[in-house]
């Protein structure tokens, strides 16, 4: 380190080994030298002065100088000069100005020279974190391939080269081992700036990793012909890509595939085994969940998108298929598809819409006095409740096979008793709860959901704005298992969407007098709202 003081040559050389062992810019070496002459100066010249230390790049000459500033009267001499000295040494002097005051260079001490060793080597430290991180930083979702340094409690401390990475214990496909000075490919995730210095998290399980080792071993994904659109996977044991292609003619499962398997082998052997699923993505919803649950044979699929829940009806035999060891394969395309998947067998279908059957058929029995047979014709039509009846057009129940226009006016005015006589049964419940008959005035509130609310005590305008959607229709939260738990809102069972119990909920709001209510544009208003805009846009 006494060299530094001692030959311009050498620290330049000095500089130039640094940078170049370290990877930093030669500049960062040659200001931490500066500083750590800087230091050792202000303790040869006292704390108190302002000392600068500057090394020419080019030449390695140092030159220490203390800064004075001008003023009208010296209180400290150390960092200050007079103005009539300060113009004996430069004329055109002013007061405010910084004058620059040589001195001789500090010769380097054994204490001078371990404190300036730290400074340099704190300051290439920090310099080279800061260029790992940078290098780093930007190459989140790529696969680095590098060599297991050690191994840490499970988790793995790779060497990139240029820097360190770690795949932690849960980041590692289960059942694999790694040693020192194996070979490892892992993919970035995240890096992140820490006391300790930057840290790159590597992962072999992320979703991700598979989508990136595909792009390695398919052409046509790297090129951007094939996407691929939804991944879920189960590491070490099973996996689900969805694939689609931008050019008809290219079949995005088999280039996935490649000839014998090839491609996709080349993946399942970095993956320690992974079974994966290649399936083509499609937009209809039903269509890319029985791709999903593919090998298993589907026979019907009914999709409730308020939910965002699906019922998947399967043969018999198919049914250990569809959900897989463990509710492994309905898991997995539940994940790719973003649905949740219930999966019955057409024995457990046929049960259920026979029972929903014989509901109806006593539902109309008992409300509207009729015999089973009449019943069964209105459950058999898709009559599912007595409004229905009640308000379906008369020429349609009439046109019901053995039905006739008497009879059809006779079973809406029983219904429509039935409903009047429910709805006084249900204010009556109302006001026994206790809620306000303000509450029946908001738009799409009936008496058996003010009944509703108020079992849930919510019994006045204000109470119903309070709400959020969520309260009225449940929502779904997930358990301790990981499993997603249904939890029921006030309303549940009266088939409210959500956009339903969101009106409900502003209707209460506007009457309780919290917003305005905005006002209706008709479609005429609307379009030529849109014609101007568009017209506005040509101008422009």
């Amino acid at each position: 380190m006494a060299a530094i003081a001692a030959n311009r040559t050498e620290l330049l050389q000095i500089a130039d080994a640094v940078a170049r062992d370290k990877s930093i810019d030669r500049e960062v070496v040659i200001a931490a030298m500066a500083e750590a002459m800087q230091r050792a100066a202000k303790q040869h010249y006292g704390a108190e002065n302002d000392i600068h230390v500057e090394i020419d790049p080019k030449t390695g000459e140092t030159h220490v100088s203390r800064y004075l500033q001008v003023v009208e009267l010296v209180d400290n001499d150390k960092i200050e000069i007079s103005l009539k000295d300060a113009q004996a040494r430069n004329p055109a002097a002013q007061v405010g100005d910084i004058i620059a005051e040589t001195l001789p260079p500090v010769d380097f001490n054994r204490v001078n020279a371990q404190n300036a060793k730290q400074v340099i080597v704190q300051k290439v430290r920090d310099a080279e974190r800061e260029r790992q991180y940078d290098e780093y930083k930007d190459r989140i979702g790529e696969i680095v391939h590098g060599i297991v340094k050690r191994v840490e409690f499970g988790s793995v401390v790779v060497d990139l080269g240029r820097a360190e990475g770690v795949v932690r214990r849960d980041e590692m496909i289960p059942r694999e081992t790694f040693r020192q000075g194996d070979r490892i490919r892992a993919y970035i995730y995240d890096v992140r700036r820490e006391t300790r210095g930057p840290q790159i998290f590597l992962s072999r399980s992320h979703p991700q990793f598979m989508v990136r080792l595909f792009a390695q071993e398919v052409p046509e994904i790297y090129d951007g012909i094939i996407e691929i659109r939804a991944v879920a996977r189960d590491p070490g044991s099973r996996a689900k890509i969805a694939v689609i292609s931008k050019d008809s003619s290219i079949d995005p499962v088999g280039a996935c595939v490649g000839m014998r398997g090839v491609r996709v082998q080349a993946v399942v052997q970095e993956l320690q085994g992974e079974r994966i699923d290649i399936i083509p993505w499609s937009t209809e919803p039903a269509t890319f969940i029985v791709n999903a649950l593919a090998p298993a044979e589907v026979t019907k699929v009914v999709l409730d998108e308020d939910t965002n829940r699906v019922e998947v009806v399967v043969p018999d035999e198919q049914l250990s298929l569809a959900i897989g060891r463990r509710g492994q394969n309905v898991r997995l395309a539940s994940q790719l598809t973003g649905w949740q998947i219930d999966i019955l067998t057409e024995a457990e279908e046929s049960e259920r819409r026979q029972k929903e059957f014989t509901e109806r058929t006593t539902l109309f029995m008992d409300s509207l006095d009729v015999d089973e047979t009449v019943a069964q014709l209105l459950a058999s039509e898709g009559f599912a409740s007595i409004e229905d009846v009640a308000y379906v057009p008369l020429d349609e129940l009439s046109s019901v096979e053995g039905f006739d226009e008497d009879t059809a006016q006779e079973l809406q005015t029983r219904a429509l008793e039935f409903i009047e006589a429910k709805n006084k049964e249900f204010d009556d419940k109302r006001r026994e709860l206790g809620v306000e008959d303000d509450v029946l005035e908001v738009p799409g509130v009936t008496a058996a959901i003010a009944v509703a609310l108020g079992g849930n005590e919510v019994k006045t305008v204000e109470d119903l704005a309070g709400c959020a959607t969520d309260d009225l229709v449940g929502y779904y939260e997930t358990g301790k298992d990981k499993e997603r738990v249904r939890v029921p809102g006030f309303l549940e069972g009266f088939n409210l969407t959500a956009e339903d119990a969101n009106a409900i909920i502003m209707k209460a709001r506007v009457k309780a007098g919290w917003i305005e209510e905005e006002p209706e544009v008709s479609e005429e208003d609307a379009a030529e709202d849109g014609a101007a805009e568009s017209e506005g846009e040509e101008i422009a």
